[in-house]
């Protein structure tokens, strides 16, 4: 197989037929990016689950019986499932897009002509061309031209790379300058950039407590059911004579209270509301589970190109030499040079070039007329012109310009910040026939360009440190530069710098990673494993980047964010894409986060008093049956106590800052009005055995009493009252007087008598007693070795 051609071969390319048999190889350069999920993907995850399944199974049993009006619960699986999916699908188009967008053709020669194809139909041996802002499709080797290539988004350094005939060229590089032909060496999976993403083809665990707390929640759930629900329909059906219709209709309403139907679509739909609001800013979410998971991250770890920088080259800072004011003639004069040399080479201007001639264009600068242009070289490390008066102008590093002269401007060069590229302007005798310097060299000045750091860089990087979140910065630019920078910007122990190169066992990374705020020179694999070794020490990290070099650490963080100008590889494994770039947009997803968890919290508390009580309730009703609710009962109680309120609360700005774990914060709210209600229900059982009660005034009592002891919860999840809460608490009164009264015989509640009303103010009130005492306990008197701490340590131990 070639490896490539003389220079001044012919450039003939592949005919039609060699393309053809390439193709019927399979030596096409196709999957080489990591896509996102499919929309069967997507339907599978949110469909097939143990919620989903456990519901299905229990509207069966409910079929069976005729009785389809208690199927109602099926209705809260059914919108969980579309919000999921439709909320997903949304976020896929979006990034989708963003990749059509950015996909560019490619120029090929093919049967010595040239044309464009798509990426995906380059072939191997292919000869391209590129220019000035191109993207190599493919791994290849020059056959002609010099170009000075941007491999940022592969290595993650900014320097540029000078390559030459022979030379290989990396799939997802740039052409900064120059223009090139080469031939293709390499397609699909086989490319530099291909092997980077395919070690990110692996399915990442989605890192939220919510989600976690919802599975052990239904998990648990579903190992009671089985039992309980089996145990209740014996003693039912079989011991006490009731119809085997009645008896399925009772246990499925015993484990349907055990499920948590409407906190998983709660849960859904305040995420999905989270990303909306979000979409509306810019800022695409693809998993919406990760909005909390940013709220929560201690460490945040940033690329600096992209994210603190925008990509951008400014003219920062500029000097005379010697001790020559700025509106000097002499100054004026030397803005002038660098302004003629940057234009002479303007046709293929690299980002230091055109950050010299926007500055020239703004201060209204006109270059001279060009007699000769010497262009840049990364290896002479400088470019320069003759005008058409004589006068041979240099602008370039001073180390190279200066040569064996630097010492004694080296003051001068040094006086410039370490953030700063320092560019020297000088005169000399004249330029070789290779371009190289002759005589003497005459400084007339310096000009600093540096990386356009973010406006909004500053005010972001001071919101997460008040939020006490460390911030890393790792980057494959020189540690130097990059403490500079993020010393610049704010982040605490900037001056805390390593070099990634100098790092070479992982036990070497795990200190780097506790002791240092930076790191230079990381490749990606060094990116990933300084994430793993932040996992380690306990940590919950968030990661920004946008090049092919950032994936694997991006797969392999909590929170994974993206700029949407980045490569399609980082958007596709990206959570988060920021669709304007804009760093500014993170603290408005914490913001969301927050909202999102403090307001679950509270709102998991109502559900899981169902949960909790109907479990226990079940054991209970073995013992002395029937179950006193039936399904349609069971929807009145979560609509009206849990369902309605819950939404209400869900959806408050709530800004505070996220403390304790998800699933303890939960329990100290609901394990007491649980309890109470259990007290309150098991006292009905006894009554209705000793006062001869039917079963319709049992259930009625029963509904009063849990309805009673839920409102108390809602009223102190609720303090400090608003108005809107207060609203809320007397809708929930309406709701279930009108539930009672209006709905009576649909809800099948029985009307309330003398007797029934006596016990239930007596029970209702020892009911309150127990439920505020426990409250208060559990709320108040909180310690690592209480109830609720070991309860909740061994639930997670066996989860």
């Amino acid at each position: 197989m070639k490896k490539g051609l003389s220079a001044d071969e012919p450039l003939q390319g592949l005919t039609s037929s060699e393309v053809a048999e390439r193709v019927a190889a399979g030596k096409t350069n196709a999957d080489t990016d990591v896509k996102t999920k499919t929309v069967g993907q997507i339907f599978r995850e949110h469909a097939f689950t143990l919620f989903n399944f456990v519901n299905i199974a229990l509207a069966v049993l409910v079929a069976i019986t005729g009785q389809y009006r208690n199927m109602t619960f099926m209705i809260v699986v059914l919108i969980n499932l579309v919000v999921g999916v439709v909320q997903e699908l949304r976020a896929k188009q979006m990034v989708d897009k963003l990749s059509i967008i950015t996909a560019n053709k490619v120029r090929v020669i093919r049967d010595g002509k040239e044309q464009e194809v798509a990426v995906s139909e380059v072939v191997l041996d292919d000869l391209f061309l590129l220019s000035h802002g191109d993207q190599v499709p493919a791994d290849a080797i020059v056959v002609k031209g010099g170009p000075l290539m941007d491999e940022s988004l592969l290595t993650g350094e900014s320097n540029q790379i000078e390559k030459k005939p022979g030379d290989e060229l990396y799939s997802g590089s740039f052409v900064v300058a120059g223009a090139v032909t080469a031939r293709v060496c390499r397609v699909g999976l086989e490319g530099y950039a291909a092997k980077i993403n395919a070690e990110a083809h692996y399915v990442k665990a989605i890192s939220s407590e919510i989600l976690t707390t919802l599975k052990m929640i239904i998990k648990y759930a579903t190992l009671a059911l089985v039992p309980l629900g089996l145990g209740l329909f014996v003693r039912t059906a079989f011991m006490d004579g009731t119809s085997t219709n009645d008896a399925i209709l009772s246990t499925v309403a015993a484990v349907v209270g055990m499920i948590p139907q409407g906190l998983v679509l709660l849960t859904s739909s305040v995420l999905a509301i989270a990303t909306t609001r979000l979409g509306g800013k810019r800022v695409l979410v693809q998993q919406s589970y990760c909005v909390e998971t940013l709220a929560r991250v201690d460490t945040l770890c940033l690329d600096k190109t992209g994210t603190i920088t925008s990509g951008r080259m400014e003219v920062t800072g500029m000097r005379a030499s010697g001790d020559v004011p700025l509106d000097d003639k002499k100054c004026r004069d030397m803005l002038l040079c660098a302004t003629t040399v940057m234009s002479a080479n303007g046709a293929d201007a690299n980002e230091t070039a055109q950050a010299m001639l926007r500055y020239s264009d703004e201060v209204g600068f006109e270059a001279e007329p060009i007699a000769r242009e010497i262009p840049f070289s990364s290896a002479r490390k400088y470019s320069g012109c003759v005008t058409q008066s004589g006068r041979a102008i240099v602008v370039g590093a001073a180390q190279f310009v200066l040569g064996d002269e630097f010492p004694k401007y080296e003051k001068e060069v040094r006086s410039f910040s370490p953030t700063e590229r320092v560019l020297c302007i000088a005169e000399v005798d004249g330029f070789g026939p290779k371009g190289e310097l002759e005589g003497n060299v005459r400084v007339l000045g310096y000009v600093g360009i540096s990386d356009e750091v973010r406006e909004s860089a500053p005010e972001t990087i001071d919101f997460f440190k008040r939020q006490g979140v460390r911030v890393r910065v790792i980057s494959g630019d020189d540690p130097r530069t990059v403490s500079a920078i993020a010393e610049h910007v704010g982040i605490e122990g900037a001056d805390r710098y390593v070099d990634a190169s100098t790092l070479h066992t992982d036990e070497d990374l795990l200190v780097a990673a506790r002791e240092n705020v930076v790191f230079g020179r990381v490749t990606p694999q060094q990116k990933r494993s300084l994430v793993q070794a932040l996992h380690k020490d306990g940590h919950v990290v968030a990661m920004t980047g946008d090049g092919v070099n950032d994936v694997l650490a991006l797969k392999e963080a909590d929170c994974s964010v993206a700029m949407a100008s980045g490569s399609a590889a980082a958007r596709n494994v990206a959570e988060i894409v920021l669709a304007d770039n804009d760093f500014s947009h993170m603290p408005e997803v914490v913001d969301e986060g927050r909202r999102s968890i403090n307001n679950l919290q509270r709102s998991a508390s109502l559900f899981l008093v169902k949960t909790v009580f109907s479990a226990v309730l079940a054991l209970v009703c073995i013992v002395l049956p029937p179950y006193p609710f039936i399904p349609i009962q069971m929807t009145l109680i979560s609509s009206s106590i849990i369902g309605w309120p819950s939404f209400v609360l869900a959806l408050e700005p709530n800004h505070d800052r996220v403390q304790g774990n998800f699933l303890e914060n939960v329990l100290r709210r609901s394990l007491p009005a649980s309890a109470a209600i259990v007290f309150a229900l098991i006292g009905v059982q006894v009554v209705e055995r000793v006062a001869d009660l039917s079963f319709a005034q049992a259930s009625t009592l029963s509904m009063y009493l849990t309805g009673i002891v839920g409102l108390a919860l809602i009223v102190l999840i609720s303090r400090p009252l608003t108005p809107l809460r207060g609203a809320l608490i007397a809708s929930v009164v309406a709701m279930l007087l009108v539930g009672s009264v209006v709905f009576q015989q649909f809800f099948k509640l029985a009307p309330m008598t003398g007797n029934m009303g006596i016990f239930l103010v007596v029970m209702g009130a020892c009911a309150l007693a127990i439920f505020l005492a426990l409250y208060v306990r559990f709320n108040k008197h909180r310690s690592d070795t209480d109830f609720v701490a070991n309860l909740v340590e061994k639930l997670e131990a066996h989860s």
